[in-house]
């Protein structure tokens, strides 16, 4: 009709309909008889290859669905046989972010770098997308202990915040990294959700396929959680340090993602001009020996 807005996901559907007319049947061992009417997938084909409904297929093409998960975009790709860039064009079509196929990365752009080190008076770090902590400034190790001093690999904020053990106890926990250890449900889960984007994001990545297995095996909290299949992002919060040499400190605690590669850059501030700045100021400035651990 004349005036007629356009259907929603027509881009889409035309793409996938496209795709799935060039596919040879020969190629994939289907039957090529003179009865076909289509000179490539039939939408039953496809969707018994995808794991997907035919009438989800139907809809797809002619633009009456518009969303579909990053799951099924993923079956569609393999289905389809489509190359890496066709795979991500079709995530994007779908309002999705594309899968990485490298490892998470560990590096801090020079950029980013010189930025954190201009900040005033806050307490920072980085972490890598499976919350691996990979940078820190000085006013982070004096306001909550110097993460130096803990091995490498449980330098991870998720393996402290979910310790594997028996009965999942705190004993394991490095006494160096009192960062986000309230016993608090909304806080688990927003970092298990967090993880489960990472693994959307880096399916291939084998420190943190690593990181989830320990984790899902060794933490009853963690793997309850996991199986909620809940995908979020950890952005903010409100925490008390505990800090030895100045008592109780009140923080606003920001977590910035920097772009594709999804390191977290959590900051740790306070009200300009309130008291708690002044004792952060002061905490930060410290004089500590390490022996001190801060709890929040």
């Amino acid at each position: 009709m004349d005036g007629m807005a356009p259907e929603k996901g027509v881009g889409l559907g035309a793409t996938i309909r496209a795709w799935r007319e060039r596919l040879s049947p020969s190629d994939l061992g289907l039957p090529t008889g003179r009865t076909r009417r289509t000179t490539g997938l039939r939408r039953e084909e496809l969707a018994e290859r995808a794991g997907v409904s035919v009438d989800y297929v139907v809809r797809l093409e002619q633009g009456r669905a518009t969303a579909p998960s990053a799951q099924v975009v993923a079956s569609l790709a393999g289905a389809l046989r489509l190359t890496t860039t066709e795979r991500d064009h079709l995530y994007r079509m779908a309002g999705l972010v594309p899968p990485n196929d490298a490892p998470i990365p560990d590096h801090l752009p020079p950029g980013v770098h010189r930025v954190l080190n201009r900040l005033g008076d806050v307490a920072v770090a980085v972490f890598a997308a499976d919350w691996q902590m990979i940078w820190w400034n000085p006013g982070w190790a004096a306001l909550l202990g110097d993460p130096s001093t803990s091995p490498l690999q449980p330098r991870n904020f998720a393996r402290e915040r979910f310790p594997v053990g028996p009965d999942d106890s705190d004993a394991v926990r490095i006494a160096s990294w009192p960062v986000f250890a309230e016993n608090s449900e909304a806080s688990d889960l927003a970092v298990v959700s967090d993880l489960r984007r990472a693994s959307g994001r880096f399916p291939h990545d084998a420190r943190l396929a690593e990181l989830i297995r320990d984790l899902t095996a060794g933490n009853k909290t963690f793997a309850r959680l996991w199986a909620s299949g809940t995908v979020a992002a950890h952005r903010e919060d409100h925490k008390t340090v505990e800090h030895p040499e100045v008592g109780l400190v009140e923080v606003d605690c920001d977590v910035l993602t920097d772009g594709e590669s999804e390191l977290k850059i959590v900051i740790l501030s306070a009200l300009p001009g309130s008291a708690n700045a002044a004792k952060l100021r002061r905490a930060m400035t410290a004089d500590l020996d390490g022996t001190h651990a801060p709890t929040f």
